[in-house]
């Protein structure tokens, strides 16, 4: 059963030079349970497409289609998506999340504060209790101010902040990010039992190996552009688009093999090249490539390049 269903999704931001074209035709359908990993360089739409599923594009505006619980939800009103979907649907947990609590407050009343701003009428103390146990803290938590915690308890609270509502949905923006490896591995423990009770979501990370072991379905972006979308098993054992496999590639190995890397930097977002993205940086570029990129079909999803080009 589809639980989210994107197509032809276009996000902008407006700036003094024009407008930043930061999604730019995306489009993917996620079932109930099922996980779904977002990766790419720095700056090729990933926390923005987050933003967008949530309705948070501070200054920018969407468009398209995004169909979540049978609903069309970019043709809802603000109060309306409030009332309905935000934090009591779809969640985020924000990147550099571990700096957004308040210093002033205790946990427990910034706890209280999501409750009151979406109108929560029921027990909050047990609610509240059963979300931070959730997320294997204590309940002593509660009475301590942000900077008596440390960096990964800090962010096991944010989480259990945007589980708070029991929302079916979290986008979860680089979570271990500036975390270290024991802190990390706890977050993705945590990730898979949010996945094994059932909850879907949306990782964005730069780190693939993450991905391989939590994500069902997988996105890879590029200049705003989703350039190839599929399983997980599909992306790490036979990935089609050359920018997919020189990801791949740039991952070490414990067989010694050298990691490539990928030459050049991504196209600017203000003026997309109307021809492929990744025709300046591609080794396998043909002459095709200076058209408008297609998008083929694969087994389970679709890859952006002439070199599938269907017969």
């Amino acid at each position: 059963m589809t639980l989210l269903s994107v197509d032809g999704l276009f996000s902008t931001y407006p700036t003094s030079k024009g407008p930043v074209y930061a999604v730019d035709d995306v489009n993917f359908r996620l079932d109930v349970g099922e996980s779904l990993g977002i990766a790419g360089e720095s700056a090729c739409g990933k926390s923005t497409l987050g933003l967008s599923l949530i309705r948070m594009l501070s200054g920018g505006e969407s468009s398209g289609k995004i169909i979540f619980d049978n609903e069309s939800i970019l043709d809802l009103s603000d109060s309306e998506f409030d009332e309905k979907f935000r934090w009591k649907k779809i969640s985020m947990i924000f990147q550099g999340a571990m700096n957004s609590l308040d210093p002033v407050f205790t946990i427990r009343q910034q706890f209280n504060e999501i409750l009151k701003q979406h109108n929560f009428d029921g027990n909050s103390d047990e609610l509240i209790l059963d979300s931070i146990t959730s997320v294997n803290l204590d309940a002593d938590v509660l009475k301590k101010y942000p900077h008596e915690l440390s960096g990964g308890m800090k962010q096991r609270v944010i989480i259990a902040m945007a589980l708070i509502l029991k929302p079916q949905f979290v986008v979860a923006d680089e979570p271990t990010t500036a975390l270290d490896v024991l802190i990390q591995a706890q977050i993705i423990n945590l990730l898979k039992k949010l996945k094994k009770d059932g909850m879907s979501f949306m990782l964005i990370t730069h780190d693939l190996a993450v991905l391989s072991e939590i994500a069902d379905k997988i996105g890879i972006m590029y200049g705003g552009q989703m350039v190839e979308f599929g399983t997980s098993k599909e992306i790490y054992e036979n990935p089609k688009h050359p920018y997919t496999q020189g990801l791949i590639e740039s991952i070490p190995t414990l067989k010694g093999k050298i990691p490539k890397y990928i030459p050049g930097t991504p196209p600017s977002l203000l003026e997309p090249p109307t021809e492929c993205r990744f025709i300046d940086r591609c080794p396998l570029a043909i002459e095709k490539c200076k058209k408008l990129p297609p998008k083929f079909k694969t087994d389970t999803g679709y890859v952006r390049c002439w070199l599938y080009e269907e017969n």
